[in-house]
């Protein structure tokens, strides 16, 4: 996530500098061959191209609007997790008289967020993190799952019994679930809690693995592929075609002109049709880069931030001091 006022004009330039490359050779040959050789056939009614462009701008905006209500719901759904589990911080503190136990419960909970976000992290075929231009800004921040192992993250919370069941295990999020609910029957098998903080502990397992299952819903399921596939076919036709479009109408530019630019307007085609292809191909790239909220991006939901702030809230609830640093963004990202 950027967390600036806004990405500066030279890092989106970078970002989407090869969306210019292809429409530029086009464009020049386009030209070329029509202003060069006149081959005054390769003009192709505006109409055609400007029908073509508008059925492109509706399909790439109701693209945009839909990956961006996934991000938005991956963001809802991870601000009600973090909600829950300082809810769970609190009965796990005061519904019984263990301190050993209440930090066994709540550490294990941290186990859980690690768990998920790190199956949350791991890669898919459909995501774009493999693509040349995500796989160049990555160098512009960090993404703290990369960095550290998760056999690493989780020894911080769990016993090493539970480490090593818990790594042998497809579903490990699910899994830590499950040995809280384990616990929590353990807690009123032996009478530490009764009838009423069972059902409320049990109800807040259920949610967690609501908000989990959510969000495994959103990673594993991608954005339907024919609207993907038709989105990138429209603007890549719309681009190819536009030069040849705006041949003839630049060429008509020459009938109000004298002197040194008489005869040459066409060549303005190519500047101004890279730069309208360019607004199309961005647009496609903005919505295609917020489609996987948890892809690793660097427009992702900060599930690593959130963690960790819920981590030290909790942790001060117990009353520990010894606590782990806050998340720092990097060149304004922070995952």
């Amino acid at each position: 996530m950027h967390i600036g006022k806004s990405y500066r004009l030279p890092e989106f330039l970078l970002w989407t500098r090869r969306n210019m490359f292809w429409p530029l050779i086009v464009g020049t040959i386009a030209t070329a061959f029509y202003q060069l050789l006149n081959l005054k056939w390769l003009a192709i009614p505006w109409t055609v191209v400007g029908l073509i462009g508008t059925a492109t701008a509706f399909i790439v905006g109701f693209k945009n609007l839909q990956t961006y209500n996934r991000t938005w719901e991956a963001r809802q759904i991870w601000g009600a997790a973090m909600s829950a589990s300082r809810s769970w911080g609190i009965m796990s503190r005061d519904f019984f008289d263990s301190a050993e136990k209440s930090k066994e419960i709540i550490y294990r909970h941290f186990a859980w967020l690690t768990a998920l976000r790190y199956q949350l992290r791991e890669g898919r075929q459909w995501e774009t993190t493999t693509k040349a231009h995500n796989r160049e800004y990555k160098k512009f921040y960090s993404i703290p799952e990369t960095e550290i192992s998760l056999k690493e993250e989780l020894a911080k919370y769990i016993s090493n019994d539970e480490l090593e069941y818990i790594l042998t295990t497809k579903n490990r999020a699910g899994q830590l679930l499950s040995l809280q609910s384990k616990t929590i029957k353990e807690l009123y098998d032996t009478g530490l809690i009764d009838d009423l903080k069972f059902s409320a502990m049990h109800e807040a397992v259920r949610d967690f693995f609501g908000h989990q299952g959510r969000s495994e819903r959103i990673k594993n399921f991608p954005y339907p592929r024919q609207y993907a596939i038709i989105n990138t076919i429209f603007v890549k036709l719309f681009c190819f075609l536009l030069p040849f479009g705006m041949l003839g109408e630049f060429d008509k530019l020459n009938e109000g002109i004298s002197g040194f630019l008489f005869g040459k307007m066409v060549w303005l085609v190519i500047p101004f049709s890279v730069l309208i292809s360019w607004i199309y191909t961005s647009l496609e790239q903005v919505g295609e880069s917020t489609e996987n909220p948890f892809e690793g991006g660097a427009n992702d939901v900060p599930i690593s931030q959130m963690s960790r702030i819920a981590e030290i809230d909790i942790r001060e609830m117990l009353g520990e001091t010894d606590l782990p640093p806050a998340l720092q963004p990097k060149n304004n990202i922070i995952l």
